[in-house]
């Protein structure tokens, strides 16, 4: 089934039961991309686990697994070694905030050394789901150092998940041609609700980034309700129908993902 809706960034993964949740969202018309938090985890399970071509499964390290030391150089060399020869990419990126900036070095190694392996093997249609919190501007000047944002057909598609940088990191992260995947959590915060007025609807993606915590009880049912209160939430603050909202985001979600 062609899906309907589509959630640019969840991790079936940390939800109670995977397979499950993705069978139903199939039958319910609802797309996902499924982003890693851990290189091993796509490493066993790809080959294995077949979903149908709407549930996207996409090869990450978030970066709070490299600052817990769950993960390390063995999982980054994992994650540059398979990246480079897949097209789905997330989650990756950085964070900066208190809890986590101890290990912003190693953080930044991962991301740069990840960036250097997609530009020496530069894939059609790649997409990138990229965490970034208080490092948008690092993460783009990563990102634009290895030519990754440079215009044409080979550079990928840059989704910033939950964007919370500046103002003028939201600006600069725009006029690169990113896009931004957004969810209700974000639009908790007047920054967050006042970010998602200004990007550009050929710009704008939805998202749930479920679950909230790990092995959580998740449903597609869940996920589709999350959606369509952002939606309506977005479409409130940019003062057009709620419809219309759905209609563009899904038709991004076609272009990026090459949906069929």
């Amino acid at each position: 089934m062609e899906p309907r809706l589509f959630d640019a960034h969840c991790h079936l993964d940390l939800m109670t039961h995977p397979d499950a949740v993705a069978d139903e969202a199939t039958a319910l018309g609802l797309g996902l991309f499924d982003c890693g938090v851990d290189p091993r985890d796509f490493a066993s399970v790809h080959g294995r686990t077949r979903r149908p071509p709407t549930v996207i499964k996409g090869i990450g390290l978030h970066p709070w697994w490299l600052a817990d030391g769950h993960c390390g150089f063995d999982e980054i060399n994992l994650l540059c070694e398979v990246a480079a020869q897949e097209r789905y990419i997330g989650e990756v990126g950085l964070d900066f905030s208190a809890r986590f900036a101890g290990s912003g070095p190693l953080q930044i190694q991962a991301l740069d050394r990840l960036c250097e392996a997609l530009a020496q093997h530069p894939l059609t249609g790649r997409v990138i789901s990229i965490h970034a919190v208080r490092s948008a501007g690092t993460v783009l000047d990563i990102l634009e150092s290895h030519g990754l944002l440079i215009p044409n057909p080979s550079s990928p598609v840059i989704i910033f998940h939950w964007f919370s940088g500046t103002s003028d990191e939201l600006v600069r992260a725009r006029d690169a041609g990113c896009y931004f995947s957004v969810n209700e959590r974000m639009l908790a915060s007047k920054r967050g609700r006042e970010y998602a007025r200004q990007i550009p609807l050929d710009r704008l993606l939805l998202e749930t980034d479920a679950p909230a915590e790990p092995n959580t009880e998740t449903s597609a049912q869940s996920l589709i309700r999350s959606l369509t209160r952002t939606s309506m939430r977005i479409a409130s603050l940019k003062n057009c129908d709620a419809k219309r909202i759905e209609s563009v985001v899904l038709a991004n979600a076609h272009s990026v993902f090459d949906l069929r």
